[in-house]
Protein backbone atom coordinates (compact mmCIF):
# COMPACT_ATOMS: atom_id res chain seq x y z
CA UNK A 1 0.00 0.00 0.00
CA UNK A 2 2.65 2.52 1.01
CA UNK A 3 5.08 1.48 -1.72
CA UNK A 4 2.30 1.80 -4.31
CA UNK A 5 1.65 5.32 -3.04
CA UNK A 6 5.35 6.23 -3.11
CA UNK A 7 5.56 5.04 -6.72
CA UNK A 8 2.52 7.14 -7.65
CA UNK A 9 4.12 10.17 -5.98
CA UNK A 10 7.36 9.65 -7.92
CA UNK A 11 9.34 8.82 -4.78
CA UNK A 12 9.98 5.13 -5.35
CA UNK A 13 13.58 5.73 -6.39
CA UNK A 14 14.54 7.24 -3.02
CA UNK A 15 11.84 6.07 -0.61
CA UNK A 16 10.66 2.60 0.40
CA UNK A 17 8.41 1.13 3.09
CA UNK A 18 9.50 -2.09 4.80
CA UNK A 19 8.47 -4.29 7.69
CA UNK A 20 10.79 -4.62 10.69
CA UNK A 21 10.11 -7.07 13.48
CA UNK A 22 11.40 -6.11 16.90
CA UNK A 23 10.99 -7.60 20.37
CA UNK A 24 9.56 -5.33 23.09
CA UNK A 25 12.82 -5.23 25.05
CA UNK A 26 14.71 -4.02 21.96
CA UNK A 27 12.07 -1.58 20.75
CA UNK A 28 13.48 1.66 22.16
CA UNK A 29 17.04 1.05 20.98
CA UNK A 30 15.83 -0.06 17.53
CA UNK A 31 13.74 3.08 17.08
CA UNK A 32 16.60 5.33 18.17
CA UNK A 33 18.80 3.70 15.52
CA UNK A 34 16.36 4.22 12.64
CA UNK A 35 17.21 7.89 11.88
CA UNK A 36 20.91 6.98 11.55
CA UNK A 37 19.91 4.34 9.00
CA UNK A 38 18.11 6.86 6.82
CA UNK A 39 14.52 6.33 7.98
CA UNK A 40 12.28 9.40 8.13
CA UNK A 41 9.59 7.68 10.20
CA UNK A 42 7.88 4.48 11.19
CA UNK A 43 4.48 2.98 11.76
CA UNK A 44 4.10 1.12 15.05
CA UNK A 45 1.66 -1.65 15.78
CA UNK A 46 0.81 -3.74 18.83
CA UNK A 47 2.39 -4.34 21.27
CA UNK A 48 4.55 -1.23 20.86
CA UNK A 49 2.08 1.68 20.74
CA UNK A 50 2.44 2.65 24.39
CA UNK A 51 6.22 2.32 24.24
CA UNK A 52 6.31 4.49 21.10
CA UNK A 53 4.62 7.33 22.95
CA UNK A 54 6.81 6.87 26.02
CA UNK A 55 10.11 7.15 24.14
CA UNK A 56 9.09 10.12 21.99
CA UNK A 57 10.59 13.56 22.48
CA UNK A 58 7.40 15.26 21.32
CA UNK A 59 3.83 14.07 20.87
CA UNK A 60 0.76 15.42 19.12
CA UNK A 61 -2.28 16.39 21.14
CA UNK A 62 -4.10 13.32 19.78
CA UNK A 63 -1.34 10.87 20.73
CA UNK A 64 -1.03 12.40 24.20
CA UNK A 65 -4.79 12.34 24.82
CA UNK A 66 -5.24 8.80 23.50
CA UNK A 67 -2.18 7.55 25.37
CA UNK A 68 -0.67 5.69 22.43
CA UNK A 69 1.20 6.34 19.18
CA UNK A 70 1.15 4.41 15.93
CA UNK A 71 3.26 6.81 13.84
CA UNK A 72 6.72 8.20 14.52
CA UNK A 73 8.67 10.76 12.52
CA UNK A 74 12.31 11.71 12.85
CA UNK A 75 13.46 15.26 12.31
CA UNK A 76 16.16 17.38 13.87
CA UNK A 77 17.31 14.51 16.07
CA UNK A 78 13.90 14.20 17.74
CA UNK A 79 11.32 11.42 17.74
CA UNK A 80 7.83 12.86 17.25
CA UNK A 81 4.81 10.70 18.07
CA UNK A 82 1.43 10.85 16.35
CA UNK A 83 -1.71 8.72 16.40
CA UNK A 84 -3.19 8.35 12.93
CA UNK A 85 -5.61 5.65 14.10
CA UNK A 86 -7.83 8.52 15.20
CA UNK A 87 -7.75 10.59 12.01
CA UNK A 88 -7.83 7.44 9.90
CA UNK A 89 -11.05 6.34 11.56
CA UNK A 90 -12.57 9.80 11.19
CA UNK A 91 -11.57 10.09 7.52
CA UNK A 92 -13.13 6.69 6.77
CA UNK A 93 -16.55 7.86 7.99
CA UNK A 94 -18.83 9.15 5.24
CA UNK A 95 -20.20 11.88 7.53
CA UNK A 96 -18.96 13.72 10.64
CA UNK A 97 -20.01 11.98 13.87
CA UNK A 98 -21.43 15.08 15.59
CA UNK A 99 -24.79 14.28 17.19
CA UNK A 100 -24.62 10.57 16.30
CA UNK A 101 -25.37 7.87 18.85
CA UNK A 102 -22.48 5.42 18.64
CA UNK A 103 -21.97 2.02 20.25
CA UNK A 104 -18.30 1.00 20.50
CA UNK A 105 -17.47 -2.66 21.08
CA UNK A 106 -14.14 -3.04 22.87
CA UNK A 107 -11.92 -1.03 25.19
CA UNK A 108 -8.39 -1.74 23.93
CA UNK A 109 -5.92 0.44 22.07
CA UNK A 110 -8.00 0.84 18.91
CA UNK A 111 -11.11 1.57 20.96
CA UNK A 112 -9.25 4.32 22.84
CA UNK A 113 -8.51 6.12 19.58
CA UNK A 114 -12.07 5.64 18.33
CA UNK A 115 -13.78 6.79 21.53
CA UNK A 116 -11.55 9.85 21.86
CA UNK A 117 -12.21 10.79 18.24
CA UNK A 118 -15.96 10.34 18.54
CA UNK A 119 -16.34 12.19 21.84
CA UNK A 120 -14.22 15.13 20.70
CA UNK A 121 -16.25 15.13 17.48
CA UNK A 122 -19.51 15.60 19.36
CA UNK A 123 -20.91 12.05 19.26
CA UNK A 124 -22.84 10.40 22.09
CA UNK A 125 -20.76 7.30 22.83
CA UNK A 126 -21.66 4.09 24.65
CA UNK A 127 -19.04 1.39 25.29
CA UNK A 128 -19.34 -2.36 25.75
CA UNK A 129 -16.38 -4.54 26.63
CA UNK A 130 -16.12 -8.21 27.50
CA UNK A 131 -14.45 -7.10 30.74
CA UNK A 132 -16.78 -4.44 32.21
CA UNK A 133 -13.98 -2.77 34.18
CA UNK A 134 -12.22 -1.90 30.92
CA UNK A 135 -15.34 -0.24 29.55
CA UNK A 136 -15.90 1.66 32.78
CA UNK A 137 -12.33 2.99 32.86
CA UNK A 138 -12.44 4.11 29.22
CA UNK A 139 -15.86 5.71 29.58
CA UNK A 140 -14.79 7.59 32.68
CA UNK A 141 -11.59 8.85 31.07
CA UNK A 142 -13.15 10.18 27.87
CA UNK A 143 -16.66 11.16 28.95
CA UNK A 144 -18.63 8.28 27.44
CA UNK A 145 -21.02 5.84 29.11
CA UNK A 146 -21.11 2.07 29.39
CA UNK A 147 -23.83 -0.25 28.13
CA UNK A 148 -24.63 -3.81 29.19
CA UNK A 149 -26.50 -6.63 27.41
CA UNK A 150 -30.16 -7.12 28.24
CA UNK A 151 -30.66 -9.64 31.02
CA UNK A 152 -33.41 -11.41 29.13
CA UNK A 153 -31.54 -12.32 25.94
CA UNK A 154 -27.93 -11.32 26.62
CA UNK A 155 -27.67 -8.99 23.60
CA UNK A 156 -26.97 -5.30 23.38
CA UNK A 157 -29.77 -2.88 22.47
CA UNK A 158 -28.74 -1.49 19.09
CA UNK A 159 -32.09 -0.26 17.80
CA UNK A 160 -31.56 3.32 18.97
CA UNK A 161 -27.92 3.51 17.83
CA UNK A 162 -26.88 5.28 14.65
CA UNK A 163 -23.40 3.75 14.38
CA UNK A 164 -21.89 0.51 15.68
CA UNK A 165 -18.10 0.25 15.80
CA UNK A 166 -16.40 -3.11 16.29
CA UNK A 167 -13.05 -2.26 17.88
CA UNK A 168 -12.44 -5.80 19.16
CA UNK A 169 -10.26 -8.43 17.49
CA UNK A 170 -13.32 -10.57 16.73
CA UNK A 171 -13.34 -11.18 12.99
CA UNK A 172 -9.59 -10.91 12.42
CA UNK A 173 -8.86 -13.82 10.06
CA UNK A 174 -11.33 -16.27 8.59
CA UNK A 175 -13.35 -18.46 10.92
CA UNK A 176 -13.82 -22.10 10.03
CA UNK A 177 -17.18 -22.05 11.80
CA UNK A 178 -19.57 -19.80 9.90
CA UNK A 179 -21.30 -17.55 12.41
CA UNK A 180 -18.76 -18.14 15.17
CA UNK A 181 -17.55 -14.53 15.07
CA UNK A 182 -21.07 -13.20 15.49
CA UNK A 183 -21.64 -15.47 18.46
CA UNK A 184 -18.57 -13.91 20.09
CA UNK A 185 -20.26 -10.51 20.15
CA UNK A 186 -23.47 -9.62 22.03
CA UNK A 187 -25.09 -8.35 18.84
CA UNK A 188 -28.34 -9.56 17.31
CA UNK A 189 -27.60 -9.29 13.60
CA UNK A 190 -31.33 -9.25 12.83
CA UNK A 191 -31.60 -5.96 14.73
CA UNK A 192 -29.34 -4.25 12.18
CA UNK A 193 -31.01 -2.40 9.33
CA UNK A 194 -30.75 0.37 6.81
CA UNK A 195 -30.79 3.05 9.51
CA UNK A 196 -27.51 1.73 10.93
CA UNK A 197 -23.92 2.27 9.95
CA UNK A 198 -21.35 -0.37 10.88
CA UNK A 199 -17.63 0.33 11.14
CA UNK A 200 -15.64 -2.89 11.61
CA UNK A 201 -11.97 -2.30 12.39
CA UNK A 202 -11.21 -6.01 11.96
CA UNK A 203 -10.06 -6.97 8.49
CA UNK A 204 -8.64 -9.89 6.59
CA UNK A 205 -8.69 -11.67 3.26
CA UNK A 206 -12.50 -11.92 3.40
CA UNK A 207 -15.25 -9.80 4.91
CA UNK A 208 -15.94 -10.47 8.57
CA UNK A 209 -19.16 -12.20 9.60
CA UNK A 210 -20.35 -8.93 11.12
CA UNK A 211 -19.77 -7.01 7.88
CA UNK A 212 -21.58 -9.66 5.83
CA UNK A 213 -24.53 -9.71 8.22
CA UNK A 214 -24.79 -5.91 8.25
CA UNK A 215 -24.66 -5.64 4.47
CA UNK A 216 -27.26 -8.37 4.06
CA UNK A 217 -29.64 -6.36 6.22
CA UNK A 218 -29.10 -3.08 4.37
CA UNK A 219 -26.78 -1.33 6.83
CA UNK A 220 -24.10 1.03 5.53
CA UNK A 221 -20.66 -0.50 6.08
CA UNK A 222 -17.13 0.84 6.48
CA UNK A 223 -14.75 -2.11 6.65
CA UNK A 224 -11.38 -2.42 8.32
CA UNK A 225 -9.44 -2.13 5.08
CA UNK A 226 -10.81 1.33 4.44
CA UNK A 227 -9.80 2.45 7.94
CA UNK A 228 -6.35 0.91 7.35
CA UNK A 229 -5.96 2.87 4.12
CA UNK A 230 -6.99 6.13 5.74
CA UNK A 231 -4.64 5.84 8.71
CA UNK A 232 -1.82 4.81 6.39
CA UNK A 233 -2.50 7.82 4.20
CA UNK A 234 -2.35 10.10 7.22
CA UNK A 235 1.04 8.66 8.17
CA UNK A 236 2.35 9.11 4.63
CA UNK A 237 1.25 12.75 4.64
CA UNK A 238 3.22 13.35 7.85
CA UNK A 239 6.42 11.84 6.42
CA UNK A 240 6.34 13.27 2.89
CA UNK A 241 4.33 16.47 3.26
CA UNK A 242 2.39 15.41 0.16
CA UNK A 243 -1.24 14.50 -0.37
CA UNK A 244 -1.37 10.69 -0.54
CA UNK A 245 -3.05 8.97 -3.53
CA UNK A 246 -5.95 7.42 -1.62
CA UNK A 247 -7.40 5.44 -4.51
CA UNK A 248 -4.02 3.94 -5.40
CA UNK A 249 -3.54 2.87 -1.79
CA UNK A 250 -7.07 1.46 -1.64
CA UNK A 251 -6.58 -0.59 -4.79
CA UNK A 252 -3.20 -1.87 -3.59
CA UNK A 253 -4.40 -3.04 -0.18
CA UNK A 254 -7.51 -4.70 -1.56
CA UNK A 255 -5.48 -6.41 -4.28
CA UNK A 256 -3.11 -7.72 -1.60
CA UNK A 257 -6.01 -9.10 0.44
CA UNK A 258 -7.61 -10.64 -2.66
CA UNK A 259 -4.30 -12.32 -3.52
CA UNK A 260 -3.95 -13.64 0.03
CA UNK A 261 -7.43 -15.11 -0.15
CA UNK A 262 -6.77 -16.63 -3.60
CA UNK A 263 -3.32 -18.11 -2.94
CA UNK A 264 -3.61 -21.71 -1.67
CA UNK A 265 -0.16 -21.46 -0.09
CA UNK A 266 -1.03 -18.43 2.04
Amino acid sequence: MHNAALAELGLAGEWSYEAIEVAPDHFASRVRALPREGFVGANVTVPHKLAALALSDMASDAASAIGAANTLSFAGGRVVAENTDAIGFLDALPDPPKGERVLVLGAGGSARAVVWTLVTGGAEVAIWNRTPAGAEALASEFGARIVKPNRADGVLPVGNQDVIVNATTVGMGASSDQGADLRSLPIDADALGDRHQLVDLAYGAVDTELVRAARARGARVVDGLEVLVRQGAASLRIWTGLDPPIEVMRQAVRADEWQANSDPDT
